[in-house]
């Protein structure tokens, strides 16, 4: 029998499929492509492995495979780790026969096709026609088994209840490897519809400008999604071509729905709210718009074509949700073998408890494994949720054992909720184990991600991480990512994680690369973007570090220098150093105990040097802004709130120094006390600046393309401006002023990037030319210069063990010292400038502790619209589950 064919185009020749990069493709340009494309595939049945970016062509290559009678597995684009391991898992376990390979960043530049053999390696199922993968991020990768019928019946019931027409216009708002995104597409193309193609997030400004030229008419969402759009406010932003809104992949609140269905009412459009799993190709159930808000909560009726009904036992009206229809999978794929078969199952048990309402409409109300027993008792992890919810507590539920987990973003709820949930449950208290987390974790599909709940509870239990090192056990993979896990707080970390991946930043650099070196001893400069594996194999061969500790061999970190008191030295990386050292010069000579200044703007280039290293690691542009904006906010957030209180007590402060914008304000041009913050100034407007030039895509990519000429020609304009505006030697305010201070900083980022001796010694003379007589004062030059040569050449520096606590501890309150210190010093400055001295720093340290206990309680150290989430559906996160 010959393979079947699938055709999914169905438009006019003449219409629009696709707008890709400002341009647009007709049905009958795709057609030719994919006929070009069906011709390279050949006449053989293969294996077709295709990243599924949104960009034509992937799609095309899609379109001619599914025409050809190729079955197609999809796998998620993207150059992060997380994706690499993922397709390298799969090709391994399935062997493809051809690979098509999705390019750079917008799918299309190095976009090809690749043939692993001639012929095939498999059999195939006459119907099989698409595979997807259903793995999470633990387990052995399954595919599911779509077959032509599949794919071509529920791409035909969306568009039916949608009422799609070839006038509408869908945006790639979700990745295609996912199988509501696929879905979005197979149904407006078989409508004779057309899409809007873009990577864009949501929350980037260019994605609603692009959406309102081309006059878009739908937007599809998780629930993640519309959470976004109403905390960014960009429901204002909705364009008036919209018709229609559908959201799937998890529950949306009842209230939630609600709201959208009014506003739709208020703007001309409707809103769907769906339900479905990969195993039923995408959709299941749907709610009418007209139903949205009376039916907010459930999951409507079935699809056109569809059936559900409730098993459930006799005497009660819940049970597990199944599903009938012709979109029903053909069985799962564990093997290659497995191609082969046909269908093993004409109905889906969904593993969702449901109901009936009177109204007809299904709801679904938990999972069958989301049930856990507790002392003979059954106990629904969703109900427990559900309870705290309506006692005020947002939570999320777990299990492990015969033990309930809960997990709150506020550690002052730990003990109420552990008390309340056991009142409601009737168990004893010690069954409940409640944690407090930053975040709570979701997969790439923006579900709530239990595996990585489960997995940050046992590290917390086991508490591998113990003061300073994870005690006893060697430097595996495993115990890195723990480590990773408890001090980033990111309980989604895995072992292909970085520490610059994970969104880590110089305020928890310090605590992370000294508790590595306990570990692994010396660590190479670039750690920071190296995943827990690749440093856990740098001490292969070696025996643990808390194994081999001798005579003459640091506790803390590498090697020691020598024998006896003064040689027991650890090495600790340059940059904190620097940073300890640097606020003890600026506070030690503020108070006149010492006279040597330049630490400040030594310290602006350490910042300069970290953020090139952390928040703008090689991620896509959309994580660096956040990340940029995170780290802004970080030092934005508590001086604004010190500067504040200190100006409504003493009066000292106007609230353009709360607020960091002096610079901005007209002044004499001398300096006074409200210049006391210029660096904090400097930092959090260089930082917003970075922010809003990654947001242009271009120099987004060209920067992670040429990160060393792209930094060299940004410090070489910052440089010129500075040359242009002060000439030589800056006088008054000029030394403190953001755009004639840029250098500094931009120097650090060139520092970051030279990773040859030929950069380092290039940037060691532009360093010497670019400080020499800014000042007009050799020893304040001598200062910033040695310092900023110290980081080009120097990786660590030796430091008595004793010493280091302190240098910790310094260089992490650095940025609470510094505020601090202007209302500590003055008292004891004429009699006592060492006491003054060392209570500043004692008082600053105090703050940076007290402020880290209270943004734990409080949830509260970063502003929430800018807190550093994953968001939902990043691509390359993670695979996707199979239920959206």
């Amino acid at each position: 029998m010959p393979a079947p064919h699938l055709r999914l185009l169905r438009g006019a020749d003449e219409d629009v499929a696709f707008v890709a990069g400002g341009g647009f493709v007709s049905y009958a340009q795709v057609a030719e492509m994919a006929a070009a494309r069906r011709r390279e595939l050949g006449d053989v049945r293969r294996l077709v492995m295709l990243e599924a970016s949104n960009a034509v062509e992937s799609i095309v290559t899609y379109l001619a495979a599914l025409e050809g009678g190729h079955p197609v597995l999809l796998v998620p684009p993207g150059d992060d780790e997380a994706s690499r391991t993922l397709r390298a898992s799969l090709a391994d376990r399935f062997n493809p026969d051809v690979l098509f390979i999705g390019g750079d960043g917008d799918g299309e530049g190095g976009a090809a096709l690749r043939e692993v053999r001639p012929g095939s390696a498999h059999s195939f199922a006459d119907d099989l026609a698409l595979l997807v993968n259903t793995s999470g991020s633990t387990g052995t990768p399954k595919l599911v088994r779509l077959s032509r019928q599949n794919v071509l019946s529920n791409a035909h019931a969306i568009a039916s209840y949608l009422r799609l027409t070839p006038a509408d216009r869908a945006v790639t708002t979700l990745p295609l490897h996912y199988c509501y995104g696929l879905s979005v597409l197979n149904s407006h193309l078989v409508a004779g519809a057309s899409v809007l193609l873009t990577d864009r997030s949501v929350a980037d400004a260019a994605f609603w400008e692009e959406a309102a030229t081309h006059r878009i008419t739908s937007f599809a969402g998780v629930p993640y999604t519309f959470e976004l759009l109403e905390a960014g406010e960009f429901t204002d932003r909705l364009p008036a071509s919209i018709r229609y809104l559908t959201q799937a992949g998890g529950r949306l609140a009842p209230d939630a729905v609600r709201r959208f269905a009014r506003l739709g009412e208020r703007r001309g459009f409707e809103f769907f709210a769906m339900y479905g799993q990969t195993e039923a190709t995408a959709r299941m159930a749907y709610v009418p718009a007209e139903f949205a808000a009376q039916a907010a909560g459930t999951i409507g009726r079935a699809i056109p074509g569809g059936r559900l009904r409730i098993d459930a036992a006799p005497g009660t009206d819940v049970g597990e949700l199944v599903y009938q229809g012709p979109n029903v999978m053909l069985g799962y794929a564990e093997t290659p073998a497995d191609f082969a078969l046909g269908r093993s199952l004409h109905e889906l048990r969904t593993g969702d408890l449901a109901r009936q309402r009177d109204d007809g409409m299904f709801e679904v109300v938990g999972r069958l494994n989301r049930f856990v027993k507790v002392y003979g008792l059954r106990v629904d992890l969703d109900s427990v949720q559900r309870l705290l919810a309506q006692e005020g507590f947002e939570a999320r539920t777990a299990s492990t054992g015969e033990d309930v987990l809960v997990f709150v973003r506020a550690a002052r709820y730990v003990d109420r909720v552990r008390t309340r949930a056991a009142a409601l449950l009737g168990i004893p208290a010690h069954a409940i184990r409640v944690y407090s987390i930053s975040e709570f974790p979701r997969t790439a599909s923006g579900k709530p991600d239990c595996v990585a709940l489960v997995r940050y509870a046992e590290t917390i239990d086991a508490q591998k991480v113990s003061v300073g090192v994870i005690g006893g056990q060697g430097a595996t993979a495993d115990v890195i990512r723990d480590l990773f896990i408890v001090l980033l707080e990111r309980p989604d970390a895995t072992i292909s994680d970085s520490f610059a991946g994970l969104g880590g930043d110089s305020l928890s650099y310090v605590e992370v690369a000294l508790r590595l070196e306990d570990l692994l001893g010396a660590l190479p400069r670039n750690w920071p973007i190296q995943s827990a594996q690749t440093l856990a194999s740098l001490a292969e061969g070696s025996s643990p570090r808390a194994d081999r500790t001798a005579v003459g061999e640091s506790e803390i970190g590498g090697p020691a220098t020598g024998t006896g008191w003064w040689g027991r030295l650890s090495r600790v990386e340059t940059p904190a150093v620097l940073r300890a050292v640097a606020i003890v010069l600026i506070v030690a000579t503020h108070a006149d105990l010492i006279t040597v200044e330049g630490g400040a703007h030594l310290l602006l280039a350490v910042a300069g040097y970290n953020l090139a290293r952390f928040q703008l690691a090689n991620v896509a542009g959309a994580t660096r802004v956040r990340r940029l904006l995170t780290s802004a906010a970080q030092i934005a957030v508590p001086a604004a709130l010190w500067i504040g209180a200190v100006a409504v007590f003493t009066g000292k402060y106007t609230w353009t120094t709360a607020l960091l914008v002096n610079n901005i304000v007209p002044g004499d041009g001398g300096w006074n006390e409200q210049w006391q913050f210029w660096f904090l100034e400097a930092a959090v407007w260089t930082m917003l600046g970075l922010a809003a030039m990654f947001l242009i895509r271009p120099l987004d990519r060209l920067e992670r393309r040429h990160p060393w000429t792209f930094s060299v020609a940004l410090f070489v304009a910052a440089v010129t401006i500075r040359f242009a505006l002060v000439g030589i030697e800056a006088e008054g305010v000029e030394r403190y002023a953001v755009i004639t201070v840029l250098w500094c900083f931009v120097l650090g980022w060139v520092i970051a990037r030279a990773d040859s001796n030929g950069k380092r010694l290039a940037v060691s003379v532009a360093a010497i030319v670019a400080t020499a007589g800014f000042f007009g004062d050799p020893a304040r030059e001598a200062v910033v210069v040695g310092g900023i040569l110290l980081l080009i050449w120097v990786q660590r520096l030796p430091i008595h063990r004793l010493l280091v606590p302190a240098v910790r501890r310094l260089a992490s309150a650095s940025l609470f010292i510094y505020l601090t210190h202007w209302v500590v010093y003055p008292a004891w400055e004429m009699s006592a400038p060492w006491f003054g001295t060392v209570l500043s720093l004692s008082i600053g340290v105090a703050a940076w502790y007290l402020y880290r206990l209270g943004g734990r309680a409080l949830n509260f150290t970063v502003p929430s619209g800018i807190r550093g989430h994953k968001f939902a559906l990043a691509r390359g996160d993670e695979s996707l589950r199979t239920t959206e």
